[in-house]
């Protein structure tokens, strides 16, 4: 069997669009299959028009969340619902185009590969600010932790049972799926594919909310912004020692009858800035600490359907 996992938030009009694109794709791969929506607490009418599939289909199953808990938590739900031999994860708003799925399930079935995922060439019809900083995002996080996130990557890809059942293994209540999928290792193949754009509906990802999915991403896999805490603190330390000793030899020699007050007022706003940045950064990590020991679930589920 291959279980196909579609996280839903407010997609009711994209819905009726996904259905009959991807089941041309799934009648190409001899496999049962069975589709899991995920619904993520969505405000509109997208759990009626996932029902209205099932009429016709009855692999077709549909998990609701009691409230939003955001995508991760629902893929986190779909894995662990997912009965497949071989499970794929992708959106249903078309920008991971179903006509890959064949092609995906080739690799993982017939060549030496656990997983096979999809990542973007190109951006066409994103914002050229939100482009750029999706690009540093990506080179900052590679210099910092330990595995290696594809430039463009996507969620999209089908795993064997035995890679998800190591997703799942890894419990903790901040995930990171683009980290994740390459920490646990495995061996991957990623297909390249033009950018697309939305079929219907709009976009759920503001920039606010992928600068906090950044955060998550490079706090859950690196102590790397503490280091750099520490070696900034570091640095000023010097130099403040440094400073404190050419004014004491300066007042001793030639004398410092008049108070540099704009020098001090900088010097203290550079160290009040400095201490507030590297107390925020300790903070991220304290915080995160700290829901992890609640052991608090990712999710609740008001109905499987």
């Amino acid at each position: 069997m291959i279980s196909i996992v579609v996280p839903c938030y407010n997609e009711e009009e994209a819905i009726p669009f996904f259905y009959p694109e991807l089941k041309k794709y799934l009648d190409e791969i001899p496999e049962t299959y069975e589709i899991l929506f995920v619904d993520d607490g969505s405000k509109d009418r997208t759990v009626k028009e996932a029902l209205k599939l099932k009429k016709n289909d009855e692999n077709i199953k549909v998990i609701s969340f009691s409230r939003n808990f955001g995508k991760e938590a629902g893929m986190l739900a779909g894995f662990r619902e997912a009965k497949g031999d071989y499970v794929v994860v992708m959106d249903v708003d078309l920008q991971d185009p179903p006509r890959l799925l064949p092609e995906l399930y080739r690799t993982v079935k017939e060549e030496d590969y656990d997983s096979a995922a999809t990542y973007r060439v190109t951006r066409a019809g994103e914002p050229k600010i939100r482009s750029f900083f999706a690009r540093m995002f990506y080179k900052i996080i590679n210099k910092m932790i330990e595995v290696e996130i594809v430039d463009g990557a996507r969620d999209y890809r089908i795993m064997s049972r035995r890679m998800v059942d190591a997703v799942l293994s890894l419990s903790e209540y901040y995930r990171f799926s683009k980290g994740i999928f390459p920490w646990v290792g495995f061996k991957t193949k990623y297909i390249e594919y033009e950018n697309v754009e939305r079929v219907a509906g709009e976009t759920k990802w503001n920039f606010w909310k992928l600068f906090k999915y950044a955060i998550d991403g490079i706090v859950g896999f690196t102590t790397a912004p503490l280091r750099v805490a520490t070696v900034l603190g570091t640095m000023v330390s010097i130099f403040g020692f440094l400073y404190m000793l050419y004014i004491v030899i300066k007042a001793m020699t030639v004398g410092d009858p008049v108070a540099g007050y704009p020098s001090l007022i900088a010097i203290l706003c550079l160290l009040g800035g400095i201490q507030l940045l590297v107390l925020g950064i300790m903070g991220e990590y304290l915080g995160r600490t700290y829901m992890e020991t609640k052991c608090r679930p990712n999710y609740v589920i008001k109905e499987i359907l």
